[in-house]
């Protein structure tokens, strides 16, 4: 089973690039953000065609997260974050499919730092481990896929010192990344891949896709119930390097 989270960056922009994708790489679900999109602007006769089933919850230009399943239906659980009932943001959703319960979430960018928007994000944070927590009470699989907006190591990141204010790489965030993996979460592509540089985001300006200059900010973390399944993950890099690509590149896993 092959799960994979993609911050597709404008879904209907980018919908012959996701096409395309879905088409070569198979995912059996893909968690989506950024989809950019209302509810009602969602390309779900597209989708459907190319053979997967879908749940969103939608935002007009900006956040937007989605759920597809190949062949499948997802069984929709939940549109929002718990925790904060005046937020209003499309950031998370949760779906169970084919026994696993996958996530799509998008947390806050949260710059410029320090201030409310910085805030938000380590609220966001908050939320999440809260209800990450109760996940794994209740003993069942998941998957928390999605844009974390963190750059969890300084391994995580090219060298440089340009982004040392930026938000996704401060402290806070990292100790609020850490501390929801502390839970007893599987950071799938860092635990396959201990020693190797990964990227899943390389910026559309100063150049940083030819020079290599990224950041992995799209993770994959597996509850106790499914990280024994893990046998494989990866970054489908390639599709950054395409004609109208995101600035993302999808992120996946492999269960046996």
């Amino acid at each position: 089973m092959k799960i994979a989270t993609f911050n597709i960056n404008n879904i209907n922009r980018r919908l012959p690039n996701l096409l395309r994708w879905l088409k070569s790489a198979k995912p059996d679900v893909v968690s989506l953000q950024e989809l950019k999109a209302s509810d009602a602007e969602f390309p779900a006769a597209a989708i459907e065609k190319a053979g997967y089933g879908a749940v969103w919850q939608g935002q007009k230009t900006w956040n937007g997260v989605a759920i597809l399943a190949r062949k499948a239906e997802p069984v929709l659980i939940r549109t929002a974050l718990p925790g904060d009932a005046g937020d209003h943001e499309a950031r998370y959703i949760e779906a169970a499919v084919r026994g696993i319960v996958v996530t799509s979430l998008y947390l806050p960018n949260g710059n410029p730092q320090p201030g409310p928007k910085f805030d938000y994000k380590l609220a966001w944070f908050k939320r999440l481990r809260a209800h990450a927590a109760k996940l794994l009470k209740q003993d069942v699989p998941v998957v928390l896929a999605g844009d974390y907006n963190v750059a969890p190591d300084t391994f995580d990141i090219y060298p440089t010192r340009s982004w040392d204010k930026d938000a996704l790489i401060q402290p806070k965030s990292r100790a609020a990344f850490k501390a929801l993996v502390d839970q007893g979460w599987c950071d799938a592509i860092r635990t396959l891949h201990p020693d190797r540089q990964m990227f899943t985001f390389w910026d559309y300006k100063r150049n940083r896709w030819p020079r290599d200059a990224g950041l992995r900010l799209d993770h994959l973390l597996l509850s106790p119930q499914v990280a024994p399944r893990l046998s494989k993950a990866g970054i489908d890099r390639d599709i950054r390097g395409e004609d109208g690509a995101s600035d993302h590149a999808p992120a996946w896993v492999v269960l046996k």
